[in-house]
């Protein structure tokens, strides 16, 4: 593998996003992601798709600055309407962000997808990271959990207008605000929840930092209808992926019920930030993120001590 000093952030460590050190005070963030569509209306799909591959920056503790669209679309067999609303819905969340459009690339193809190539920055010394949680530290997550549970309701037609109101709202909520009340308290240890699920994103945290977590499930906050539709059975394929990679690093207690486990392994799409913060900050990093909109921001475990390997414990 190439190595270069500049290379702050990089394939080590499962990052969200590459770092490369301009200057001792500049460095850029890099990101790319795209998916299929999790919702009917392509204005959404568009919306949740550029705050999803933005996160990326956020977690980083970065400030987004520019943005490049990745298409793949089946034009002649959809139209151009349904493009241009997927394309207007990003660009939406991408004047959110504060970031510009500087172009992109399309390509023809029979299933759509959608996403971004995202450009920020961050100080070299302000970067947040997988490998930087402690003994003692708080972990805080700022979003629900669920969106691919209602995303499988939705395709069955089984999901409630509240239910698919809520996750549309989550999926489109920028993890902009809560990076920087992280950055502002100095934390140096997060993540964001997407495709691996909540408890794949922390097993690559203990990995990371060499550390035992313990998750206390029943304080994670389930998306309305997510454990309702989950112990019907009505989980993404994901969920039973994740479960099956991430379950060697995974002690879960046997009082869990299965519905609790099962949200814990659910993909999710635009998810929240996951945040290590030490025990003497986390109260006011919570009542902080509240103070700024982030009502769902919680504390959902802790790190207890140092492991060679990493391992998370998840009990009820």
């Amino acid at each position: 593998m190439p190595v270069n000093e500049n290379v702050v952030a990089g394939l080590e460590g499962s990052e969200d996003a590459g770092v490369y050190r301009l200057t001792s005070e500049l460095a850029l963030v890099q990101t790319v992601d795209f998916f299929t569509p999790i919702v009917d209306d392509p204005r959404t799909f568009g919306r949740a798709a550029a705050a999803n591959s933005l996160s990326d920056v956020y977690a980083m503790g970065g400030r987004a600055l520019t943005a490049m669209n990745i298409v793949c679309f089946p034009t002649r067999k959809l139209g151009l309407e349904p493009l241009r609303a997927i394309l207007e819905g990003g660009i939406e969340v991408i004047k959110e962000a504060g970031a510009v459009l500087v172009g992109g690339h399309s390509v023809e193809d029979d299933e759509p997808k959608y996403g971004l190539a995202v450009t920020g920055v961050v100080h070299p010394d302000r970067i947040m990271t997988n490998a930087a949680l402690g003994p003692g530290d708080r972990l805080i997550l700022t979003k629900k959990v669920g969106t691919g549970i209602i995303a499988s309701a939705l395709k069955g037609g089984l999901a409630s207008q509240d239910e698919v109101e809520e996750m549309v709202r989550t999926i489109c909520t920028l993890n902009r605000t809560a990076s920087e009340v992280a950055v502002s308290f100095g934390v140096r240890a997060c993540t964001d929840v997407t495709g691996f699920g909540l408890a794949g994103h922390v097993v690559e945290m203990a990995v990371a930092s060499r550390c035992k977590i313990l998750i206390h499930a029943d304080r994670v906050l389930p998306l309305p209808g997510a454990l309702q539709w989950g112990s019907m059975g009505l989980l993404p394929g994901g969920a039973h992926a994740n479960r099956k990679h991430f379950g060697a690093w995974i002690d879960l207690s046997r009082q869990l019920p299965l519905e609790r486990i099962d949200l814990m392994f659910d993909p999710q799409t635009s998810g929240g930030l996951l945040l290590g913060i030490p025990e003497a900050l986390a109260r006011k990093v919570i009542d902080t993120l509240h103070e700024r909109g982030i009502h769902e921001a919680s504390e959902i475990g802790e790190v207890l001590d140092k492991d060679t390997v990493g391992r998370v414990e998840i009990v009820a």
